[in-house]
């Protein structure tokens, strides 16, 4: 069974066809025929929200230009706690939470998390949506007074334990396998080819197979070795449409949209660079070009950034959603003769610029109970400011948003903009 993701799940009808469950919402809000833009504001003061500001203390400018802001809305959980007005508008703030779990090995601290969210952050009214490296669960309607908090987060934390050993483990197998190999080859470039005293058949045991190196020889070896790094690579692959269509599914839903992906840190086997660097000179007359091999897999090691950043993040700010990333961290694996790279910058950097984009909350820890509990509480109270665009022509352009308060130098975070159509 291939390793299911983030990248692939999305693809899943089990998602797209929960969009019928909800009702659809245009990021645009049209009241007496004119567009008001919501924009959802948090502003921080060190780490603290700061929530005794008024419609005047705000600015804010769509593409340079300095528009006029409608109404400002304090909300906390899912209340209006506060509002001015210059006209009545009616915020939608029902609360829709995506729990994305994208780990290959399940943590104890990911149960304490979502035991920590079902407990004190989990509303009655609120809907919740988990996706494991294997399957796609949506909270049932009622499911709060059916059940205790408990027993919500006991299931939940069972069933996230039980995907992620199933759904990643093609993708452990294959890493497993890769280790192996990096141990064969690294023995093998550290022999006296000259040496008939040294076979390579003293590495059998790594295998389990009996007489299996010694026939199949070292570019054997690198050439199964670049296998599973293909295959690993393919089990890694971002689907920019996916993400495209994730983004068009949250856009089309009420209420406010919160992501949280939970992106459990990656490191890859490979042979010490020391041993390459030093022995693979001596193998090139015996081995064929085994060089120009070695040249084909550090290429598939320097991977460059899988999707369209800049699309991917006006997609997702043009949604009105928050992606909150939560990257969680794990020391690097220690096995005699292997080096393990990471391999989790091509993903790690257009997360984080999503997250930003969005407004939402980027962090790293190796505590899952501690990343999600701060984002959750950063995100608990913000503001919702509206304004109607000057001149607003439907071009299918980016529009930018840019929101300041007065004369402070506080921390703000809100979504970049949205596409005019």
């Amino acid at each position: 069974m291939r390793k299911m993701s983030l990248k692939s799940i999305l693809s899943m009808p089990a998602i797209m066809c929960l969009a019928f469950l909800l009702y659809p919402q245009e990021t645009l809000i049209e009241t007496s025929l004119v567009l008001n833009i919501e924009v959802p504001v948090r502003v921080f003061n060190g780490g603290k929200f700061v929530d005794n500001l008024k419609i005047k203390d705000f600015e804010l400018w769509e593409d340079g230009i300095k528009q006029k802001i409608e109404a400002v809305y304090l909300i906390k959980k899912d209340t209006i706690h506060r509002k001015e007005e210059k006209k009545p508008l009616k915020p939608q703030t029902g609360r829709t939470f995506f729990l994305f779990f994208e780990v290959t090995d399940y943590l104890p601290r990911l149960g304490e998390a979502v035991e920590y969210f079902c407990e004190n952050v989990l509303l009655d009214n609120d809907s919740l949506i988990a996706v494991t490296p294997l399957k796609t669960y949506r909270l049932k309607e009622r499911g709060l007074q059916l059940k205790t908090r408990t027993e919500i987060a006991n299931e939940l934390r069972g069933l996230i334990k039980k995907d992620a050993v199933i759904g990643s483990s093609d993708y452990r197998e294959a890493v497993k396998e890769m280790e192996n190999l990096a141990k064969m080859l690294g023995a093998a470039l550290a022999k006296d080819p000259d040496d008939p005293s040294q076979k390579l058949g003293a590495t059998d045991s790594l295998m389990g197979k009996e007489g299996w190196i010694e026939n199949v020889g070292i570019e054997g070896i690198i050439n199964m070795y670049r296998t599973y790094l293909q295959k690993l690579d393919t089990m890694r692959k971002v689907d920019e449409l996916r993400f495209l269509d994730f983004a068009k599914y949250l856009k089309e839903m009420d209420g406010q949209k919160h992501v949280f992906l939970f992106y459990q840190r990656e490191f890859i086997p490979q042979v010490e660079p020391r041993l390459i660097m030093q022995n693979l000179s001596a193998f090139q007359d015996t081995a064929g070009d085994i060089s120009h091999v070695m040249a084909e897999i550090t290429d598939l090691y320097k991977r460059d950034v899988p999707i369209d950043t800049d699309r991917v993040k006006q997609a997702f700010a043009d949604s009105s959603s928050a992606v909150h990333f939560l990257f969680i961290t794990k020391p690097r694996p220690n096995v005699p003769g292997v080096y393990y790279a990471e391999q989790s910058n091509d993903i790690f950097a257009p997360f984080m610029d999503m997250a930003k984009a969005t407004g939402g909350i980027a962090d790293s820890s190796a505590n899952a109970k501690a990343l999600f509990q701060n984002a959750l509480d950063a995100t608990e109270n913000y503001y919702l400011l509206y304004y109607t665009p000057k001149n607003y022509k439907p071009d299918e352009t980016f529009k930018r948003i840019d929101v300041k308060v007065n004369g402070k130098k506080y921390r703000i975070s809100h979504r970049a903009g949205y596409f005019a159509n």
